[in-house]
């Protein structure tokens, strides 16, 4: 027992348990472990390519509370069903806006699959077979993102006022016309929605994560006619 190793004891008062130690530190390392990963999956690996601070936030928070979550109602005996309903849950999330990038949701999925692996690996599961399981996950993205030097696509809405240069004979000016104002290396150009009243268009450019300047985490790009519009 970890509270007779450690010499600390269980505390009860009023007839409410203070603290099981053993639960406890259990609890106090799997959710080191799980942090850890966590973080250099999120922060090392995904961040300084994708640069993106709003789901550095948003994978670091759901993480921690999907694994509290499960850890503390590992009880309930619904362990595989309730796995299964946070993955149902949260696999479908979008966001009010936009939905959310392939790549991002596949970063969400690994995130709440190690949560959920961490919290609700029973006493039958050893503590080396869980921590080759979190290596092995993180060995495989590391390896995808930086060995391999997969090329991340990424794409920005752009709200584009030369109405002319949008005919497919003048797409070649269309698109260094982008380069030049964006700074960007664009691969495909998507012309959307035109609108004559206004003389804009809707564009989306498609470009590598590679070629974006580190100052760039901007989700949307907009020229100069775009002021003030919807």
């Amino acid at each position: 027992m970890l509270h007779n190793i450690l010499g600390i004891q269980d505390y009860t008062a009023l007839g409410l348990d203070l603290i099981h130690t053993d639960d406890f530190l259990v609890l106090l390392l799997r959710f080191s472990l799980n942090l850890i990963i966590v973080v250099t999956i999120v922060r090392g690996l995904y961040y300084p390519l994708a640069r993106r601070k709003d789901y550095l936030f948003t994978f670091l928070l759901i993480s921690t509370v999907v694994f509290l979550l499960c850890i503390l109602l590992e009880s309930v005996k619904l362990q595989l069903g309730f796995a299964f309903g946070l993955f149902a849950i949260f696999g479908i999330l979008r966001y009010r806006t936009n939905a959310i990038p392939i790549k991002e949701m596949t970063y969400l999925f690994v995130i709440i699959g190690i949560s959920v692996v961490n919290a609700l690996a029973n006493k039958k599961v050893s503590w080396t077979e869980l921590l080759f399981t979190n290596l092995i996950i993180l060995g495989i993205i590391y390896g995808l993102e930086k060995v391999w030097l997969l090329k991340h696509e990424s794409s920005k809405l752009i709200t584009f006022e030369k109405i002319d240069l949008i005919k497919p004979e003048k797409r070649e000016l269309l698109k260094k016309d982008l380069e030049e104002r964006t700074g960007l290396k664009i691969n495909k150009i998507d012309v959307g929605q035109i609108d004559f009243l206004k003389d804009t268009a809707k564009i989306v450019i498609y470009y590598y994560e590679s070629n974006v300047n580190l100052a760039d985490e901007t989700d949307n790009v907009y020229s100069h006619a775009d002021d003030g519009d919807d």
